[in-house]
């Protein structure tokens, strides 16, 4: 890394590593805890394939070139990163955890508070998971809910109820590997997804319930809020590359030149405009000049994304969320640039749909107002709540190992 800049206590740098591009988005605190983007490096995305790393090294690459140009605009040196997490084998879920007042005055403490929530994160998971987020959601005292701090308060029963991401451990490791070879280390991990929602979302839009979605080119993740808390997370792992694959496939042309047609001529929704039109390719390898409907290539984009909204929509409608959406949805990542994206959510959720812009975050308004950046200017946001808590973590990957060392110390005790 560069050795030439100004040392800073303040600097919080977001890091997330897409299937397309990689993101390195830097922020600096002032002394009134105020926010501002300061830099931002971006480079294209090889050993990565639906969010997860395949090629430690070609990632590694990308990662120092997008570190090394944020690291110039900022004038800043970056030692730490909070990055973010993806993938298939992300799940999210709520638990309730149950913890009876053993004093004789039954007035809840503090202590009883992290009681009831340590034991609502101790679930039968799979040995190979870690758990990413613990979010509280509200507390419950003797059959009351909707308690926010239930300390000072007289009880029995302290109930709370919370909300869980997690993940395989190794396949999160793998991630924060390869950032660690660039001698970086990692703050924490965040969810894509949180992540995406903390940089478009303000706390009227948690509290009227919002859904975002943000496309990426190999995973499309979401989150719901509602009454000011996440009630539900997701990841598919479907994106933008699915897009190009189809109409790859459907107008026979190859790979790039799917994902050029995509780009140049795209739409979510079948353009009245487009039928009968017919767009003309130049040769390609020599072969003859040849057109492609672009009715065709319309419907075969509109498919795809409407199965991508429609198996979110089916999910929450399960899980009795779409009632709390009452203030609709909002896209971000690189699809939500696709025309037409807007009106295809809206008729799929019916629900009032916008594309999310960076709010509460001062900086580079270039970079504040593109929707691909979310990930990243959130893990700056998620970075600098940690930072005014006053909490000190240690570094990540010293976490799990200590935690996987108490694991089999304990297991060496029977």
């Amino acid at each position: 890394m560069l050795n030439l800049f100004r040392p800073s206590p303040h600097i919080i740098v977001g890091l997330e590593v897409g299937t397309s591009k990689v993101v390195a988005v830097v922020g600096e605190l002032n002394a009134q805890g105020a926010l501002s983007i300061t830099g931002v490096g971006q480079s294209r995305s090889r050993g990565v394939r639906k969010g997860e790393i395949v090629d430690p090294t070609a990632a590694a690459e990308d990662i120092r070139a997008a570190i090394v140009a944020a690291e110039k605009l900022a004038d800043a040196e970056v030692r730490a990163v909070y990055l973010g997490v993806t993938g298939s084998h992300l799940r999210g879920f709520n638990n309730r955890g149950h913890h009876p007042i053993p004093s004789v005055d039954r007035e809840i403490t503090a202590d009883d508070v992290q009681d009831v929530v340590n034991i609502a994160k101790t679930v039968n998971l799979p040995a190979e998971n870690h758990v990413i987020h613990v979010v509280r959601q509200h507390f419950i005292v003797d059959g009351q809910t909707g308690i926010q701090n239930p300390v000072g308060m007289v009880g029995a029963q302290l109930q709370v109820d919370v909300h869980i991401t997690h993940g395989v451990r190794n396949r999160l490791q793998n991630a924060v590997r390869t950032v660690r070879t660039l001698q970086l280390e990692v703050e924490d991990i965040v969810f894509n997804g949180v992540a995406s929602s903390l940089a478009v979302l303000e706390t009227q839009d948690k509290e009227l319930g919002t859904l975002v979605i943000d496309l990426g080119a190999g995973t499309t993740e979401y989150v719901v809020y509602a009454d000011g808390i996440i009630k539900h997370t997701g990841v598919l792992a479907v994106g933008g590359d699915h897009v190009t694959n189809d109409l790859a496939y459907g107008l026979k042309v190859s790979m790039s030149r799917a994902e050029a047609l995509k780009v140049e001529h795209g739409s979510a929704v079948v353009d009245p405009a487009g039928r009968g039109r017919m767009l003309s390719l130049a040769s390609d390898r020599g072969l003859p000049e040849r057109s492609v409907n672009l009715e065709h290539l319309h419907r075969i984009m509109s498919l795809r994304l409407e199965e991508i909204f429609e198996i979110i929509a089916e999910e929450l409608a399960q899980a009795g969320l779409l009632d709390y959406l009452r203030n609709g949805v909002v896209l971000c990542g690189g699809g939500a640039h696709i025309p037409g994206i807007e009106r295809l959510a809206g008729r799929v959720f019916d629900l009032p749909v916008s594309v999310g812009r960076t709010k509460a975050i001062s900086g580079l308004a270039s970079t504040l107002d593109q929707p691909e950046f979310a990930t990243a200017i959130g893990l700056v946001k998620y970075g600098s709540f940690q930072a005014a808590s006053g909490r000190k973590r240690a570094p990540w990957f010293d976490r799990v190992k200590a935690s996987l060392s108490q694991i089999l110390s304990s297991l060496l005790a029977f």
